[in-house]
């Protein structure tokens, strides 16, 4: 690890500590006591060593003067967001999006570089030049976090992915031996979910869904505050999804998935096969939203087959919130209501109201969420369950 973390290791108790207050922070010691069921003097001997390491910090409570406050024992407690820094990127097919992030996942930077090759070695040393600069710029990072569409095993070797035609990637070691930094590697879908887990939409929540619509369709499903690994996450999630057995079919012969209906790819597709016009889906949104009958039969039955998933996803997981997020959620601003008329006719009429929370991402926000995975589990410690 580089120079600054004189914090690590953290024993089991000061990890859950040093998560709590930095996922929900600041807290007073007896809120912090409460929610992990420590004693005071438990808790005592758990703080005292992060506050001396510096990973946490006591502040004046909300309102009330810091000379006023000094050197009582109910200060809340804090972490340094600034302390560390941590390097987060997405790959797509043609592009690396690169982040710094604070220890609380804010943003200070953005550097984005285009992926002219694909052949593993160029990649990382991409990746390695894009680590150089920035870490000229931000002296303090602590660890990297790569996000790749496909799947990911052991956070670190890139399995398969069908974006980059790639099988048996040991990316993390590569990338390491390169810049001399920790890595982890995770499915960029579970990154996101875990980043919107921590710090986002479904902070704090115990069932939390995040449905992502862009290339692909990804989900992430959240229990217990915790993310619920599955099998074939990494390996398109929604292909075999059927929302109408008489929908569209795809290039590749699958007719009515969800995949077929609300991935950009096949959007676009059907646009250019019944027009003759290939149309960027931002143009296809323009002319769906002006009337133009192709663009918004497509747009029409997109919206409906996005009810209706989500309908589905509502009545089995029941809840508390779910995200849609992605490049492709501009499909609510044109068809919104068609998606929440459909959701509402798959819901039983006394279903308690869903809250359905819609955030476009851009491809920094998927590598913000590997630079939470860094956090999680280079810094912090934590491991999936």
């Amino acid at each position: 690890m580089t120079a600054g973390a004189s914090w690590l290791p953290l024993s089991v108790g000061e990890r859950s500590v040093a998560i709590e207050v930095l996922v929900h922070g600041p807290l007073s010691r007896t809120e912090l006591a409460r929610r992990l069921d420590l004693s005071p003097g438990s808790l005592t001997r758990l703080t005292k060593p992060l506050i001396e390491s510096g990973l946490l910090i006591e502040v004046p409570e909300a309102g009330s003067p810091a000379e006023a406050r000094q050197g009582r024992p109910s200060q809340p407690l804090d972490v340094v967001a600034e302390s560390r820094s941590f390097l987060g990127f997405k790959i797509t097919e043609d592009m690396v999006y690169g982040v710094v992030t604070t220890l609380r996942s804010d943003i200070v930077a953005r550097y984005d570089r285009p992926l002219a090759t694909h052949d593993p070695a160029r990649v990382v040393g991409l990746l390695a030049e894009m680590t150089e600069k920035l870490t000229r710029e931000h002296p303090r990072l602590a660890g990297i976090g790569i996000g790749v569409g496909g799947l990911v095993r052991d956070r670190s070797v890139v399995g398969e992915s069908a974006f980059l035609n790639w099988r048996e990637v040991p990316l993390a070691a590569l990338v390491e031996e390169r810049t001399g930094l920790p890595v982890v590697v995770e499915n960029d879908v579970a990154a996101l979910v875990e980043a919107e887990t921590w710090f986002g939409a479904g902070r704090g929540l115990d069932r939390f869904v995040v449905l992502t619509i862009g290339a692909g369709i990804g989900y992430g499903l959240v229990l217990g505050g915790k993310r619920v690994p599955y099998a074939e996450e990494d390996r398109g999630f929604g292909r075999h999804w059927i929302v109408d057995p008489n929908g569209p079919i795809t290039p590749e012969g699958e007719r009515g998935s969800a995949v077929s209906l609300l991935a950009i790819p096949n959007i676009r597709y059907q646009v250019r096969a019944a027009t003759g016009r290939d149309h960027t889906y931002d143009e296809i949104l323009a002319l769906a939203a002006a009337g133009e009958p192709m663009p918004a039969r497509v747009i029409d039955e997109a919206a409906r087959a996005l009810g209706v998933l989500v309908g589905q996803i509502a009545n089995f997981v029941l809840p508390q919130k779910i995200l849609l997020a992605g490049e492709g959620v501009g499909l609510m601003d044109v068809a919104g209501k068609v998606v929440e008329d459909t959701l509402r006719a798959h819901r039983h009429p006394l279903a308690a109201p869903l809250d359905l929370e819609t955030k476009v991402s851009d491809f920094h926000d998927w590598a913000r969420g590997a630079a939470v995975l860094a956090i999680q589990v280079l810094v912090l410690g934590a491991v999936e369950a």
